[in-house]
This record gives C-alpha cells, sequence and structure tokens, in this order.
C-alpha cells in the first residue's frame, strides 16, 4: 500500500478560453504555477474554446452563434460525469455564459462538492457590451448570482463592495484584490523625464470605452495647447477620430510594451452600481509601471489611489484638464507619483502581496 500524498484537485471552470480576457488572466491564470507548485493539481474548463469565443463575438451569423452555444452547453453538461473527482470546484464568475445555473446547482446540491465562487464586477446587473446583444439576451437568468453565493463553500470578491452585495447570501467571504505579476509581467518601471511630445493613455475593451466620451474634449483642448498624443489600446477601434488619437490593437505579446508608452494613464468612470464593482484594473496596471494615474474617483478606486500622494482624481472636465496639464508640465511630478504608485501596487495588489490569502481559499 503506498503512503504517497495525493495532491488536491481544483477544477477551474471559467467562461472564456485562458490568456485573453484580463479579468481571468488576473483573477486566478496568473496564480495557476503558484497552486501548482503548493502540491494542487489543476485542470482548467473554459466554456468557449478559442475558436468558438472568436466565431461568437465576430461572426454575425446568428445560426452559427446559436450552435457554438449549444455545443459549449453539451460540453458543460458531459463536464458533470467527471466533475466530481475534484476536491475544489473554483468558479469564476458563472459556469456558462446564459441560462439558469444548472450546473453549479448539480454540483453543489447533488454532488455536494466545494465550490468557490470569484468575481470581479457587479455580474448581477445586466450590463452588456453593444458588440454582445446576442449574448445580452441569452444571459438572463433571475437571481443567478445570489443563488451562486448561496450555493459556494466561499466566496472571493475583487472589491469590498462585491464582498457587502456576497455576504447578504454567503457567510464565508474573502476579499482579494485583482492583482498585478509585478515579478514577471508588470516588472518594468517607467523613468519620466522631460520630452517633447507627451503621451495619455488608456487602455480596455471597446465595451469600456464608453467611458471617454467624458474627456475627449478636454484631450482635444490640451492638444490645442501642448504637443501630446493620446494613445488607446483595445481590441477594436474607436469610434472617434482625431488627429491625437493613436489606436493600436491589444496583444498579449507587446501589451506591457504598448503600456511603456505612456506618460500619463487615465481612467474615467461613471458613477453607478456597476462601476462600484469595478476592481481598478486599468489604474493597477498604470501604477505598477510607474505610469502616473488620473481616475475618476469612483468605487475601489477611492481605495486604490491617495490623492496627490500616488496619483490624482478628476471629476468634472475642468478637473481632468488641470490634473492632465500639470502632469504633461512636471516630468518630475510624473516621476513622484509614479514611484509612489509602484510602492502601493507591490505592497497591496501584486501577487506576492496575496499569495497566502489566495492558498486560504483552498484549505
Amino acid at each position: 500500500m503506498s503512503n504517497k500524498k495525493q495532491n488536491k484537485k481544483i477544477a477551474i471552470v471559467c467562461p472564456y478560453p485562458h490568456g485573453i480576457v484580463a479579468g481571468q488572466r488576473f483573477r486566478f491564470e496568473q496564480y495557476l504555477d503558484f497552486l501548482s507548485e503548493n502540491g494542487y493539481d489543476i485542470s482548467t474548463f473554459p466554456f468557449l474554446d478559442k475558436q468558438t469565443n472568436d466565431n461568437l463575438y465576430n461572426n454575425s451569423n446568428f445560426t452559427f452563434k446559436l450552435i457554438s452555444i449549444l455545443k459549449a452547453l453539451c460540453k458543460r453538461f458531459f463536464l458533470l460525469f467527471s466533475i466530481s473527482k475534484y476536491d475544489y470546484i473554483f468558479i469564476y464568475r458563472e459556469a456558462n455564459l446564459m441560462g439558469p445555473p444548472f450546473f453549479e446547482f448539480f454540483v453543489a446540491k447533488i454532488l455536494k462538492k466545494k465550490i468557490i465562487l470569484d468575481f470581479d464586477d457587479a455580474i448581477w446587473k445586466q450590463k452588456t457590451g453593444i458588440g454582445n446583444k446576442f449574448i445580452a439576451r441569452l444571459r438572463h437568468s433571475k437571481n443567478k448570482t445570489e443563488k451562486l453565493c448561496a450555493w459556494a463553500y466561499k466566496v472571493s470578491c475583487g472589491n469590498h463592495f462585491l464582498c457587502k452585495y456576497a455576504q447578504n447570501f454567503n457567510e464565508n467571504i474573502i476579499y482579494i484584490p485583482t492583482t498585478i505579476d509585478t515579478q514577471n509581467l508588470h516588472n518594468q518601471i517607467k523613468t519620466h523625464q522631460k520630452k517633447s511630445k507627451i503621451i495619455i493613455g488608456w487602455t480596455g475593451s471597446f465595451s469600456t470605452m464608453v467611458y471617454l466620451d467624458m474627456v475627449y474634449e478636454v484631450i482635444e483642448k490640451l492638444a490645442q495647447k501642448y504637443n501630446i498624443e493620446f494613445h488607446i489600446i483595445s481590441n477594436e477601434k474607436p469610434k472617434v477620430n482625431k488627429n491625437f488619437i493613436v489606436y493600436k490593437t491589444w496583444n498579449k505579446a507587446t501589451e506591457i510594451e504598448d503600456l511603456m508608452q505612456f506618460d500619463i494613464g487615465i481612467m474615467p468612470l461613471f458613477d453607478t452600481e456597476w462601476e462600484q464593482g469595478k476592481c481598478g484594473f486599468k489604474a493597477l496596471q498604470y501604477m505598477s509601471l510607474s505610469i502616473p494615474a488620473i481616475v475618476s474617483p469612483v468605487g475601489v478606486n477611492t481605495e486604490i489611489v491617495e490623492n496627490n500622494k500616488n496619483g490624482l482624481f478628476a471629476t468634472t472636465s475642468s478637473d481632468w484638464f488641470k490634473k492632465l496639464s500639470i502632469l504633461i508640465e512636471s516630468a518630475a511630478y510624473r516621476q513622484q507619483l509614479g514611484k509612489e504608485g509602484r510602492k502601493t501596487i507591490e505592497k497591496h495588489y501584486s501577487v506576492i502581496s496575496q499569495q497566502k490569502t489566495y492558498l486560504a481559499l483552498f484549505k
């Protein structure tokens, strides 16, 4: 009889294929090696494979999309026959992109397995980008998120607003902020010097580009006064076409190189319940590279950024113009804020700073 200790098995159940979606990359994918090193066997089961994901969001043929969804649902159904061999079922947001939570119900109530639910948005709100209307029509399921929270063994949330919501349905809530890998990915430090052209930058998906409507006019006025460019890194081109805008297609291979072009990073937001659920990812990225961030003081941004210490707040158009002007004119101030921003990330929002808490999810 062997005395060899068997590793605990974790099934990662998530919506999207590996390495594509920021939420998955920074909520769990960057912890996979760490979990393996600590004696866990990991298997990942995305709802969509890469081909289906590409077709679903880019192909306009309704029949083709419907077939893709049915294919993904069938894979989820058959996964139920093998999921019992895992000790923990880690679910990022939801097992299926649409419909009732039949998978989670079966796993928690029939198989009695330990579900760890993780989410980083106000996913109980029906907020879907313009390009995802097909998904929106199929996605709605009444009270889905509260059921998932109630059935879970533990719930991990990316900010305190989300934790407060989850506590209505589950007592075992763990706060784990979205984190940055400061050693292996965001491991470069921006040095700010006086220069002839200043790059203001923003990165995000096309569905969040609506927030830029708050600042386009401001940046256009700045472009009339200063030698600047506004870099937008996204998966689709912005609808606004101005000579000061430089669009770069998001590419995982060049992500850090493209971000390092920024002298100033911005994160404008509206102030609704949906934005309260956001986890400040754009600000975290800028600050991790010592790029000074100007953010709307909404939700978790007010925890990540200390105004005038490691970043700046801007609310009105005049705020945005004033704060951007200050940073455009002062390389020393950009350097100061960037340095403090990096310190904040290393201390509170880095993978290293949260490893023990993350490991505790599975104990």
